[in-house]
């Protein structure tokens, strides 16, 4: 009997974590709209599975900040509001320029290894500068010629973007507290991003940001990498806005020029 209920309890959890992650893409990739209502039963019909891990699936999306209970048993699609996005950029400007810096740090450091451990570093470092260089070519070679062949959800474009954050994640295997900040707010981001998904021309700018970011970072300059971040963030907020009624003031200043 015992047996039996852990089989049930696991493939109670499978459902859930199935429904989760089926409800949490289609939110951040707007098939359900801000203020959209989400009924148990409908979404368990939906989904094709019992009323208990949808119970599950929606706990855990309000505690991910995607879901927002507006009465007794009444819950819907969180609104994605202007001022939060300006405040999620400015939690991401003091996270993402620092991440870069360390990502150059990292590719920058001295090789001369004296021992295996050292030899193993450096050999990490290469990698690391390989990947990011790999990286920048890549999104140079985006443009909304490249865009328009994507499907109409731009997943080619999204799939190197994470593939950037990934490359991220890794160098900054050093500094886990900094990599699991900056995973809590990719969710988020994710989701206010795709609201310019319909604009190539954007996402092509997006592109080059993103390999001036890679380009510094394989280059082992942290400062170039930070700048290049920071520029990425006052473009990528500014645009955001634009697609979001109404817009509020942008906290992140524009990026001064360095001198030559």
């Amino acid at each position: 009997m015992a047996e039996d209920a852990a089989v049930q309890r696991a493939t109670a959890l499978t459902s859930a974590e199935r429904a989760f992650e089926t409800l949490r893409t289609q939110i951040v990739e707007g098939e359900l709209a801000p203020g959209a209502a989400l009924a148990e039963v409908e979404q368990a019909t939906r989904l094709g599975v019992s009323r208990t891990p949808v119970r599950e699936a929606f706990a855990r999306l309000i505690a991910a900040g995607l879901a927002t209970e507006r009465g007794p048993r009444s819950l819907v699609v969180s609104d994605i509001d202007a001022a939060d996005v300006t405040a999620l950029f400015d939690l991401r400007r003091a996270l993402d320029e620092q991440a870069a810096r360390l990502a150059a740090a990292r590719v920058a450091a001295e090789r001369a290894p004296t021992d295996r451990a050292t030899a193993d570093r450096a050999r990490a470092d290469a990698s690391t500068a390989a990947a990011f260089s790999v990286l920048a070519d890549r999104f140079r070679a985006v443009t909304p010629a490249t865009l328009a062949a994507d499907d109409a959800q731009r997943h080619g474009y999204y799939a190197l973007v994470a593939e950037f954050d990934d490359a991220l994640d890794t160098a900054l295997a050093s500094s886990p507290y900094l990599a699991a900040a900056i995973a809590s707010t990719r969710v988020h981001l994710a989701r206010v991003r795709r609201l310019a998904r319909d604009d190539d021309a954007r996402l092509a700018a997006s592109a080059a940001e993103h390999g001036a970011i890679a380009r510094a970072i394989a280059d082992g300059d942290g400062e170039r990498a930070a700048a290049a971040t920071r520029l990425h963030l006052h473009e990528a907020l500014t645009s955001i806005h634009r697609h979001l009624p109404p817009a509020a003031t942008t906290s992140i200043a524009a990026p001064t020029k360095e001198r030559a």
